[in-house]
């Protein structure tokens, strides 16, 4: 049976940006290798959560293709999201480049989402500070703008993953009403390696096909 979902969060970026391991980090807690191939359409995987005061949601994660001949189909799957992370290459200035444009796509069509900006493969600027190629404070000022919040994560250690997806769902309940305005939000950039506060006794759930949007 299709788990019921709560909230929609669509996963956007370039390709090759780290979007599917970050995603099958989070939802299997697992990293592999060997590269990924490229999304074809998207992939759908779903994970219950538990939020600070206790309110249980069913996230549907949206995992699109990053190749800009997916563009068209890309803009059907992140139709009605309430969230979205916007993912780029820390090590890749061309992958900021995209995540702006993709940012104006969702601020021109679906102008109620909630946009996250993501830095992936913080792992490799962590350990080479030469490789970040993509300025923080640029970074933070486009995020001030927009608004958005500003997320680096790894989806190899699992630096701070769980914790993006934690507040996505915190910041959810809130604007539903489910929890109170004052409730303390989980870090953004707490340095270690930890997971969020997921509910792993509801295993996630995960489809290649297309079901319904």
């Amino acid at each position: 049976m299709a788990a019921k979902v709560d909230l929609k969060i669509v996963i956007l970026g370039k390709e090759y940006g780290g979007k599917t391991s970050l995603v099958e980090r989070y939802l299997h807690d697992k990293f592999g290798d060997v590269p990924y191939q490229a999304t074809i359409g998207a992939a759908f995987g779903a994970k219950t959560v538990t939020l600070e005061d206790g309110h249980r949601l069913t996230l549907g994660i949206w995992d699109t293709a990053g190749a800009e001949r997916y563009e068209a189909m890309s803009k059907l799957y992140y139709r009605g999201a309430k969230a979205a992370v916007v993912c780029f290459d820390l090590t890749d200035i061309s992958h900021f480049e995209r995540a702006q444009f993709w940012v104006n796509e969702l601020k021109t069509h679906e102008e109620n989402c909630r946009v996250y900006l993501c830095g992936t493969k913080y792992d490799l600027v962590k350990e080479n500070k030469k490789l970040r190629k993509i300025d923080s404070v640029h970074v933070e000022k486009f995020a001030e703008d927009i608004p958005a919040s500003v997320h680096e994560t790894s989806a190899k250690t699992g630096y701070n993953v769980g914790e993006m997806f934690q507040q996505i769902a915190e910041d959810f309940g809130k604007s539903e009403g489910l929890v109170t305005a004052n409730s303390n939000n989980i870090s953004q950039h707490q340095d270690g390696d930890t997971q969020g506060q997921v509910d792993l006794a509801a295993p996630p759930v995960k489809q290649h096909c297309c079901p319904t949007l």
